[in-house]
């Protein structure tokens, strides 16, 4: 029995080619199939959305500048807005890796788009003479990462980090009189209290919150107009103006066209800077996740300052065994969003002379890192920072014996003889206070007064 795919005919500018009898794709699309078996890694949906986007506004700025028939121009927007909002996703199959400009993925697009168009029309539709109309993939695609982008930070990464960094102050507030050791070096040092160390968290979170706000308004500025090299040939004069009108018509937000078209093709500065951002929020979870291991760590062995929520079986031999799953599996996807910085930047290097040739890449990791990090921020929030609990027995108890208190009596007793006194307590396992009283003549209210952890906490007023 055979199982060969049934197949059509498609003809290109270099003759014919088989292509599966069901695909909306042509020609170019499936030789960029045939030719690219590399990964099997596709371009991330949201990239073939914006894709879908810039088709229909490109249709509709077309035909406001009478370069295109206004029934053309309506069947490719219905068609176009179609694959914006998800309905052909199954019909992208090129993968990440192939031609530096995404050519074969800008030709997907107007391929389907065509076929798609056409049946609307009831007579064909091109996909170069008329869906990609004013365009070239050397503009097409450097937008489409910018609106892919943008879009992505506003809908998903922000309102996540917004929703983590309100969870982590509720608990901060929560635990604001709950004081712990505080620790430098991995070593004991002075107490502070979860509230200020969750706090620190936040402020974090907060900082590169901003940071990522800072760059969306330069991923505003779009590559749309430049067509092939930059200088807007085959397009008309008012087409990139009337397509950042259209996008921002359909978007609500302030697209602009770029103010150097060559900078906008061959550069890929905005991403660069953007994956910059990522990469802060990234190692500021990965603090956050190894404060949590940390803190999780024993049960009887380790910190054990909190408990994490026990979310599956730790172990295949040890029965029992519970690990913090969630700090792990956040931390690697953090590593993970730093590798694709690292690619970004090496790939942002490739712009020669008018086009960067490594856009493919650079996309495919810039909108994973986007990903990987609001919901590795969702995860965080919902199946560890929300539900730990604090095992405060445990650390009243190592606080007691923690001979670094002594440094609140520094100004009073001096730094050589507190030394002392921590060296002696620490070596006698012996809380630090029975050690002052026994070598110093301070009072027994006054030691107290000095050595309380709550307010070895307050900052000076």
């Amino acid at each position: 029995m055979s199982t060969e795919v049934p197949y059509r005919i498609e003809r290109d500018s270099m003759g014919e080619v088989r292509v599966p009898q069901d695909a909306l794709y042509g020609a170019q699309t499936q030789r960029a199939v045939d030719n690219f078996p590399i990964s099997g890694l596709r371009l991330p949906l949201r990239l073939i959305h914006s894709l879908g986007l810039i088709k229909a506004c490109a249709a509709e700025a077309n035909a406001e500048l009478q370069c295109l028939d206004s029934d053309i121009a309506a069947a490719i927007t219905a068609a176009a807005l179609e694959v914006a909002d998800g309905a052909h996703d199954e019909q992208f199959p090129v993968d990440v890796f192939q031609t530096g400009s995404g050519t074969s993925s800008n030709m997907n697009a107007n391929e389907v788009i065509a076929v798609l168009a056409s049946r609307r029309l009831d007579r064909p539709v091109h996909p170069n003479d008329h869906v990609n109309l004013g365009q070239s993939s050397n503009d097409v695609i450097p937008t489409a990462i910018h609106v892919s982008a943008l879009l992505a930070c506003r809908e998903v990464l922000l309102p996540a980090l917004d929703a983590l960094v309100e969870v982590i102050d509720a608990r901060a507030a929560m635990l604001a009189d709950s004081v712990k050791t505080g620790r430098t070096h991995l070593m004991d040092a002075m107490p502070v209290t979860f509230g200020q160390e969750l706090g620190g968290w936040s402020a974090q979170l907060r900082q590169g919150a901003d940071g990522l706000r800072g760059v969306l308004p330069r991923l505003q500025s779009i590559a749309q107009g430049g067509t092939a090299v930059g200088t807007g040939v085959n397009a008309h004069p008012q087409f990139a103006q009337r397509f950042a009108a259209s996008l921002e018509r359909r978007t609500g937000i302030a697209f602009r066209p770029a103010e150097n078209f060559f900078a906008a093709l061959s550069g890929q500065q905005t991403a660069v800077e953007l994956s910059g951002q990522l990469r802060g929020i990234a190692v500021s979870l990965l603090k956050i996740t190894n404060d949590l291991r940390w803190m999780n760590s024993g049960p009887l062995h380790g910190l054990a300052e909190i408990r994490l929520p026990a979310l599956q079986p730790g172990s295949s031999i040890m029965p029992g065994k519970i690990n913090p799953v969630i700090p792990e599996a956040v931390a690697m996807a953090c590593v993970q969003l730093l590798g694709n910085d690292t690619a970004i930047t090496l790939a942002a290097q490739s712009g020669n002379f008018q086009l960067n040739t490594m856009l493919p890449l650079i996309a495919y990791n810039l909108l994973q890192g986007i990903e990987l990090l609001a919901s590795s921020a969702h995860v965080l929030n919902e199946k560890a920072l929300a539900e730990f609990t604090v095992n405060e027995a445990h650390i009243q108890a190592v606080l007691d014996n923690n001979p670094v208190l002594v440094t609140a009596l520094s100004s009073v007793l001096g730094y050589e003889k507190c030394a002392e006194i921590a060296t002696r307590a620490w070596s006698e396992g012996r809380p630090v206070r029975q050690v002052v009283m026994e070598m110093t003549e301070l009072s027994a209210e006054e030691i107290d007064r000095l050595l309380d952890p709550l307010q070895l906490t307050r900052l000076p007023r």
